[in-house]
């Protein structure tokens, strides 16, 4: 069983034992119910164990190359209803008609599990409130733990992935011999044939994926919560390789779960959203959430019509009518992220356009068909990518030359003039100046939504979406430019690069705020001397306020690297805590942001800003998709300028006078 741990203390816990056991991908099934505020239904997630997922990511180093990428040209099965299969909208060249599974069939499948038809595992279910104490009665089978909170879990069962028509292309290398260790042993090679598919066959992957994840339950498993997990195990299994590598939970949310706020609109209408909660999306559903658990996902979200569904995905998702009343919207990614970044907006939200053709026109024509000049070094470095095998667009020709990605703005109905206003004439001009600073976009498209006005941070990016406040809307064109310089800069730093751990915040946070003045003048196109005039006056204001903070706040919590040494350091079963991740002070705190943006203003300064930008565009180039410490920017950025070795410039300094004290260095 777990550690007990308080709630209120500082530290927060990351659970999950991702040493023995990884999630590679999940297919949510939801229905949003905004009468009871519960969102309610299916999890199934696919497995690898640990030992094979670091084959599987040494392997990944040679690949990384596909001949597709922008989603817009396809719909990978798409659109995904469960339990209804529509196999005519998957693209992939294979036999899709060998997987017509009927609704009645499904249904029937689910009534049978639910009556606990399977009597083999059926007297074993426990609940949140009816804990199997495994510790004490000395079981030695294998558990895994899930990071969760705040959810009601109804039900756990083993997905029968070998009862999938057209699944024998994954069993041929496997001798079946009737016996149901082997049939159990099928499964799970099943299932690691799936995960590890080439990324030139994700479409394929996604296609398998869904009918995988509507495939019938073959046995009920032992569960138990606790205050931060769930803990599952199956009666027999001891090991991790053995454990069932695909399985469903039937879950529901709880209206006071803090992963998601319900709320209305600034026009009154009633919306859900993730807002960004320090315990990530533990009470969305079950997950992984230590960042090394880096899975792909796909979700079917049912609403009422009316509502529209956003969420971090490839693909701009289009509604279909289930049945009258009834929406269902579809969104995938391929490139695997920490379960953290999932992020879900439902409400009634619109789309703001631009009104006059010739402005859009315009202002494509540009900045959308120019290669910077910052990108030309690069153009035929043709480099092997250092992450886990996935669709990427820094192997795409096309991507690599685009400089506006595709976008959509979303906004309450009375804030879209303002919207129109203020905000869709900047996007273009701030993706450019992004890409002509940093190079190839790492997601395919972007959506903006403008959230409710609870919304307590300014802004907040997520994989191909991101949340605005209306309160940069009357700031003006200066206020919200710089803010969305600031979330666009976080696809770089903090989504496709990540903190391997995730006190390091300055990583993502002190990076973005560096950029958001790189990006906002090169979208101003403002002079030398503008620039610097600029930069030196928003300088001296975060001075000010960094100041401020260091005499007002813990010491403690002025430290960027508050681990020390032990950064990134994990239990053997790969559960760790984020140091004072629950603190409630350290929400409203900006030393992250403020102390990291003069540590790289600092460097800028030091080794002069073309030197510095260009590191940066290589660091970018060799660490997208992967997860990072200070120390692998820092070193690579000293190994660039060997020069600065001799003046005293080192990482210990750094670590020393930066990140690991607190203050502000002399």
């Amino acid at each position: 069983m777990e550690t007990q741990l308080d709630p209120m203390k500082d530290d927060l816990p990351l659970m999950a034992n991702t040493s023995y056991i990884l999630v590679k991908h999940y297919v949510l099934d939801l229905d949003v119910d905004f009468k009871s505020k519960v969102i309610e239904g299916s999890i199934v997630l696919f497995f690898e164990t640990g030992n094979q997922y670091r084959k599987t990511s040494s392997a990944g180093k040679e690949c990384c190359q596909s001949p597709f990428d922008e989603t817009c040209k396809m719909r990978a099965c798409e659109p995904c209803h469960i339990p209804m299969i529509n196999v005519s909208a998957c693209s992939s060249k294979m036999e899709y008609s060998d997987f017509a599974v009927s609704g009645k069939e499904e249904e029937a499948t689910l009534e049978e599990n639910s009556s606990h038809s399977n009597n083999e595992q059926a007297s074993g279910i426990s609940s949140s409130k009816d804990c199997c104490d495994i510790e004490n009665h000395g079981n030695k089978d294998f558990q895994l733990i899930l990071d969760c909170c705040d959810l009601s879990v109804l039900k756990v069962e083993e997905v029968d992935v070998a009862a999938v028509s057209g699944i024998e292309k994954f069993t041929r290398s496997a001798k079946l011999t009737g016996v149901s260790k082997e049939l159990e042993n099928l499964r799970n090679r099943i299932v690691h044939e799936l995960v590890t598919l080439p990324a030139d066959r994700w479409k394929e992957q996604l296609c398998y994926f869904t009918h995988c994840s509507q495939a019938p339950g073959c046995g009920e498993l032992l569960f138990s919560t606790g205050a931060w997990s769930l803990e599952i195990r199956k009666s027999g299994i001891q090991t991790p390789a053995d454990f069932p590598h695909a399985i469903r939970i039937w879950y529901k949310t709880k209206p006071e779960g803090k992963s998601v706020t319900w709320t209305t609109d600034q026009s009154g209408r009633p919306c859900v959203y993730t807002m960004g909660s320090p315990i990530n999306n533990r009470a969305l559903f079950p997950c992984q959430e230590p960042p090394i658990a880096l899975s792909t996902w796909q979700a079917s979200v049912r609403t009422p019509a009316g509502f529209v569904v956003l969420m971090s995905g490839e693909n701009s998702a289009e509604p279909v009518q289930l049945q009258e009343g009834i929406l269902s919207w579809y969104y995938y990614v391929s490139m695997p992220m920490p379960a953290s970044t999932f992020t879900i907006a439902v409400g009634c939200w619109q789309e703001v356009k631009q009104q006059s053709f010739k402005q859009t026109a315009a202002i494509e024509t540009s900045t959308e068909f120019s290669l910077p000049s910052s990108q030309t070094e690069f153009r035929w470095h043709e480099e092997i990518c250092g992450h886990v095998e996935y669709p990427c667009r820094f192997q795409n020709p096309a991507a690599r030359l685009q400089a506006v990605i595709p976008y959509r703005v979303f906004a309450p109905w009375c804030l879209m003039e303002s919207c129109e206003e203020h905000l869709l004439q900047l996007i273009p001009q701030c993706l450019s100046a992004a890409y002509a600073t940093l190079g190839t976009h790492p997601f395919s498209r972007l959506d903006i939504l403008i959230v409710p006005s609870n919304f307590s941070s300014l802004g907040m990016a997520s994989p191909h979406i991101i949340f605005l406040s209306q309160s940069v809307l009357p700031g003006g064109s200066h206020l919200c430019g710089t803010r969305l310089c600031h979330e666009i800069a976080h696809a770089w730093f903090g989504l496709a690069i990540g903190a391997r751990d995730w006190t390091e915040e300055w990583i993502s946070e002190g990076f973005a705020t560096f950029l958001e003045d790189i990006f906002w003048a090169r979208a101003q196109q403002l002079s030398h001397d503008e620039i610097k005039g600029q930069q030196e006056l928003k300088a001296l204001l975060r001075w000010r306020r960094l100041r401020d903070e260091v005499q007002n706040s813990e010491e403690e919590l002025q430290v960027l690297r508050p681990k020390k040494e032990s950064t990134g350091e994990l239990s053997e079963s790969g559960a760790s805590v984020v140091k004072y991740g629950l603190k409630a002070e350290k929400v409203f705190m900006q030393v992250h942001y403020l102390k990291g943006y003069f540590l790289l203003r600092s460097l800028a300064r030091t080794i002069g800003e073309v030197s510095y930008l260009a590191s940066l565009r290589k660091f970018v180039i060799k660490f997208h998709g992967q997860l990072v410490l200070s120390q692998d920017f820092l070193s690579m950025l000293l190994e660039d300028i060997p020069k600065q070795k001799g003046s005293g410039l080192t990482v210990e300094s750094i670590f020393q006078n930066w990140l690991d004290t607190s203050g502000i260095p002399k």
